[in-house]
């Protein structure tokens, strides 16, 4: 018969994920939990990221965690500090500080006598039965790679990387990319600046958000009424995943549809022709991940704003030189040029069974086995592997279920029933060629270059429904496993 076990878990990262992490482990019974954090703070993304005009592309009422229902978001789409301030409150209801290691880097994992040795940046850590691997996908920034970057004589960073009180008031900035970020930036900072210079590369399809603010009347009704909240919840829920992430998928063609038509509607918005034929891209409609912005086009058409489509030859002490020989000359240089999403685990050194490194085993594709496990690293689970709907459904839905998953087999190694658990390789090439197969089907392969694929062309998100992915969580194919 079979003894039930005292686990000792790691948690890595203290952001969304890991603190539902460590509320949910706990919930389940297992108090011997350590998040190691490398900052000093919690609160992942939302923590590092404060920028200008920050806002969450998700409705609030449809982010947030299933245990914490929250009525007091203020808008329809949140302002990150909210978040960041809804992520504290939580953390602080559920005492979760006690277990958080801040400041304290996983360096290495190694896989020794069927448990994980962790070393940190304040040395070894020891042995845990099991890790989960929180970290993140966003949170390498890009940096690019232009001539004389390191010349400039005035302020630079990337917009992860935002001094704190750092004013833009009067001043003439130069903002290098056109993504989700700079777009949100662009509205915020366009009244506030004395030149705003947008170094565009790609053209970005923007859906129409008008971004209102959710009346206190409303807020009130929801404090009172938790039903009222709830169904909200799932209304905003089941629109997100059975129109936009069933549309992108090649699921719902009517729902991609009215996404091509409001874009291409919201475009007309543009008055100038030149202006509106640099602002339209040459992709479909989704290929890269979809902006959400109301007040864009109305800030790029400022002014005090110019578009610039010409090439960057190279930064100088005064400013960004383009290929046309033209100097713009800015006080601030703002680098709003994305994240490295492969680097997964990246900079960690993780060793499995028979000495197998990981970055070794990823170097030519990242692959896990329904973005949670890999084969020859035992009870080493992951939220937001490769191939998670990183731009499907709402984030916290995700790591939810991608850790209910995980957990039913840790309940497994703390029944007794099983010391080392990880997926047969025959598994995971099953799952990864069902993922390439499908992936044509989605607008991500439509011909585009985003941060969803790799240097090798593969495309690292999900290319099913939100039906398919909470039904493939639901519960392990202990068949594809191998349990010692």
């Amino acid at each position: 018969m079979a003894t039930a076990r005292h686990l000792r878990i790691a948690v890595i990262g203290a952001g969304a994920s890991g603190l539902m992490a460590l509320i949910k482990l706990r919930e389940a019974g297992i108090a011997d939990v350590t998040v190691f954090e490398k900052a000093e703070t919690l609160g992942g993304t939302w923590r590092d990221n404060r920028y200008p005009g920050l806002t969450c592309d998700v409705p609030s009422l449809a982010y947030r965690y299933s245990f914490a229902p929250n009525s007091e978001w203020t808008h329809v789409c949140a302002p990150g500090p909210e978040i960041l301030e809804y992520l504290k409150r939580i953390a602080g209801e559920y005492d979760l500080e006690r277990d958080i290691r801040y400041g304290c880097e996983v360096l290495k994992a190694d896989f020794e006598n069927g448990q994980w040795r962790i070393e940190t940046s304040d040395g070894d850590e020891g042995a845990f039965d099991a890790v989960l691997a929180a970290a993140g996908v966003l949170h390498h920034p890009a940096l690019p790679d232009i001539p004389g970057l390191d010349t400039f004589a005035g302020d630079t960073f990337h917009t992860a990387r935002w001094p704190h009180g750092f004013s833009l008031e009067g001043k003439r900035v130069g903002l290098i990319g056109t993504g989700s970020t700079a777009t949100q930036i662009t509205g915020a900072i366009v009244d506030e600046v004395e030149k705003l210079s947008l170094f565009q590369r790609t053209a970005q399809w923007i859906l129409p958000l008008a971004n209102d603010p959710i009346p206190e009347e409303q807020r009130k009704a929801y404090r009172a009424n938790p039903a009222l909240l709830e169904e909200e919840f799932e209304r905003l829920s089941l629109e997100q995943t059975a129109s936009f992430a069933a549309a992108v998928v090649g699921e719902n063609p009517r729902a991609y549809a009215a996404l091509e038509r409001y874009c291409r509607e919201h475009l007309e918005l543009v008055t100038d022709p030149d202006l509106k034929r640099r602002l339209t891209p040459d992709y479909k409609v989704g290929c890269k991940r979809l902006i959400m912005s109301g007040n864009f086009y109305k800030a790029i058409q400022k002014p005090n704003a110019e578009l610039v489509t010409d090439g960057i030859a190279g930064i100088e002490p005064e400013g960004v030189r383009t290929a046309d020989g033209r100097l713009h000359e800015i006080d601030v240089l703002v680098l709003a040029t994305g994240f490295d999403a492969h680097k997964i685990m990246s900079p960690m050194i993780i060793t499995g069974r028979g000495g197998k490194r990981l970055d070794a085993e990823w170097a030519e594709a990242q692959e896990a086995y329904l973005a949670v496990t890999i084969p020859d690293f035992p009870n080493w689970f992951m939220i937001g592997g490769p191939n998670s709907p990183v731009g499907n459904f709402s984030w916290l839905q995700t790591a939810e279920l991608q850790f209910g998953y995980a957990l039913k087999l840790i309940e497994m190694i703390r029944a007794g029933n099983a010391r080392e658990i990880a997926p047969r390789h025959e598994a995971l090439r099953a799952f990864n060629d069902a993922v390439k197969a499908k992936m044509p089907d989605t607008i991500w392969a439509s011909g585009c270059k985003s941060w969803y694929i790799n240097k090798d062309g593969h495309v690292a998100s999900w290319p099913w429904t939100f039906d398919k992915f909470k039904a493939d969580m639901s519960e392990p194919v202990l068949a594809d496993y191998d349990i010692a």
